[in-house]
């Protein structure tokens, strides 16, 4: 009998310590979360957690290698859990914990790592900007840095041998990406320290440090960015004029990469998370194109303008009345817009970020070559608020007629109030508040841009313009993307379309274009979301008639975070279910 209650007793035991499905579940992204974290320790401090900010992360063949082997060994640890059993919020987190660790296999099995830079993007842009993301509170945040500017001699030397490999395999990026690449980097070999952006951090210390921690510090700052940071970066660029330019690929094409064409294919599902070719992609580009088109047609005739569209274009890019003559004052133009829209969110949405966001020029060293403006998150820890960036190079290439759009996509109600807000949804696992969907990211931004049209913006027909020129350059991206990558068009080619239809100016549409050839298939995400975000409205729309909410649909489309289109779907599909129940 003894022994019959003792065995009973364990079994209890047994059972009482046993974990559920959603345990082990949560489990394993706690585990997966934590080697993400360690193994880019640069991802960990720009989200707000500090506990690397003495690293940089390794970046050989191996470190890739087995990275892959990691995510093959949660596909099989998340294979082994009953999914049945999940409830519904973590069969989300499941399905999207799987979408993504099977897209990063395919991704490296396609061997991108092999081509780490282009002409916008990399370690050469982000390493600069380190000062921006990296605390400066206690002496241990200095030494953090110090430490990370020692180790950069390693890290460029990892990434010469990754681009020598890819040389060697056939994964370089085409020539034209790589023009004047070498110039971004010389602008980092200087002749002091002092004027290294680098330096910035020892400018200035808090108020509390002692001075001979200050000294100490700056002394050791001035000699690590003298004789390990400034060699280094003209050893890369020393590299890249010497070898990597010369490699460049004559075509633009991904298709001509090694098994480029199911790398597109793959890249194209990647981007808009549905399982679409890159045809079909075409054609709906090429009918949105025409619709927009028709739009901008009879906006044109309203304004009284006597022309054709390529006459009024011509107009719109050469009219001083459309632009300013200071980086001050269009950054003014901006900040006064957007002060507005902050008036008029609460019309618009049920819950807003707490977190604030900022406005700043697009660094010198970048400006030339890149887009007319993009956005930085917050930082996790709530240190650090979201960033608008403004490109104030070449004023007459930023017309004021493009403001209103292009700061309610990439501020609010855009990528701010989306990802800002996503961030504060601590009941999502951290791979999802700090991930997410391009799709999603992007289409809600796009989206966004419309809704100032329900605000009260866009009163000025050329502003109006300005939205519609903006929705058709991202029906342009459908076109140009696909036609470069997969159907054969030349670079030249995707520049006339969209001049052809487009009030972008020249400049903003040769970066787009070559921004589209070094990222294949990243350009699909934005009127693909789009597009898929307004069906789902307006079907709620006309089901729901009457008791259809706004403010409640964004709330359906935004509490959880970025998701893929299928799963939106499925979530709008249940509220309207149950708002008509």
């Amino acid at each position: 009998m003894k022994n019959m209650l003792l065995l009973l007793v364990l079994i209890l035991i047994t059972v009482s310590h046993a974990q559920t499905p959603s345990q082990v579940l949560h489990e394993l992204f706690r585990e997966d979360w934590e080697f993400q974290l360690k193994e880019n320790p640069l991802w960990a401090t720009r989200i707000g957690d500090h506990r690397f900010d003495d690293r940089l992360p390794s970046v050989t063949p191996e470190d890739y290698a087995r990275r892959a082997e990691h995510n093959r060994q949660m596909l099989q640890r998340l294979s082994e859990i009953n999914y049945q059993a999940l409830p519904e919020p973590d069969k989300i987190n499941y399905d999207i914990f799987k979408w993504q660790k099977e897209s990063a296999l395919e991704e490296y099995r396609f061997k991108t790592y092999l081509m780490p830079i282009t002409q916008r993007s990399g370690f050469h842009v982000s390493f600069p900007q380190l000062p921006d993301i990296t605390p400066f509170k206690t002496v241990s945040d200095y030494k953090n840095y110090i430490s990370r500017l020692r180790q950069f001699k390693r890290y460029v030397e990892q990434h010469i041998a990754l681009m020598r490999e890819g040389i060697r395999q056939g994964m370089v990026p085409p020539a034209i990406i790589l023009k004047d690449i070498d110039k971004i980097v010389a602008a980092h070999v200087v002749d002091k320290p002092e004027y290294s952006a680098l330096y910035k951090p020892f400018k200035q210390f808090p108020d509390y440090f002692q001075q001979a921690e200050k000294d100490s510090l700056q002394k050791e700052g001035r000699r690590v960015i003298k004789t390990v940071v400034i060699p280094a970066f003209r050893q890369l660029g020393n590299f890249l004029r010497e070898e990597y330019i010369p490699a460049g690929r004559p075509s633009i094409a991904a298709r001509d990469l090694p098994d480029g064409k199911a790398f597109y294919e793959f890249r194209v599902r990647y981007f808009t998370t549905l399982p679409i070719s890159p045809e079909e992609v075409h054609a709906i580009g090429l009918r949105e194109v025409k619709r927009i088109r028709a739009e901008m047609e009879t906006l044109i005739r309203q304004t009284g303008f006597e022309g054709d569209f390529h006459a009024f274009i011509r107009f719109l890019r050469t009219s001083p009345q459309f632009y300013v003559d200071s980086p001050e004052a269009l950054l003014k133009e901006v900040a006064y817009v957007l002060k507005r829209m902050d008036g008029e969110l609460p019309r618009l949405f049920k819950q807003l970020p707490r977190m604030p966001y900022g406005i700043k020029p697009v660094p010198d060293f970048i400006a030339p070559r890149t887009t007319t403006a993009y956005y930085q998150r917050p930082a996790g820890d709530g240190t650090r608020a979201g960033i608008y960036f403004v490109n104030t190079y070449d004023l007459k290439s930023r017309p004021l007629y493009e403001i209103e759009a292009l700061s309610f996509h990439e501020a609010v109600p855009g990528h701010h109030l989306q990802l800002a807000l996503q961030q504060e949804l601590t009941n999502l696992p951290p791979f999802r508040r700090f991930g997410g969907f391009t799709v999603f990211v992007e289409g809600w931004a796009l989206y966004a841009e419309r809704l100032g049209l329900e605000v009260g913006f866009y009163q000025d027909p050329y502003s109006n313009f300005g939205r519609l020129t903006y929705e058709m350059w991202r029906a342009c991206r459908l076109v140009v993307d696909t036609g470069m990558h997969y159907l054969g068009w030349s670079r030249q080619q995707a520049i006339d379309f969209m001049a052809e239809n487009t009030a972008l100016t020249l400049l903003n549409i040769t970066n787009e274009v070559d921004r589209y050839i070094s990222w294949p298939g990243q350009a699909l995400a934005y009127k693909m979301g789009e597009l898929e975000i307004r069906r789902l409205r307006q079907e709620a729309e006309t089901r729901l008639g009457a008791s259809f909410d706004l403010r409640e649909f964004h709330q359906v489309v935004l509490e959880e975070g970025a998701i893929p289109l299928q799963v939106l779907r499925q979530r709008v599909e249940k509220w309207i279910r149950t708002k008509q129940n």
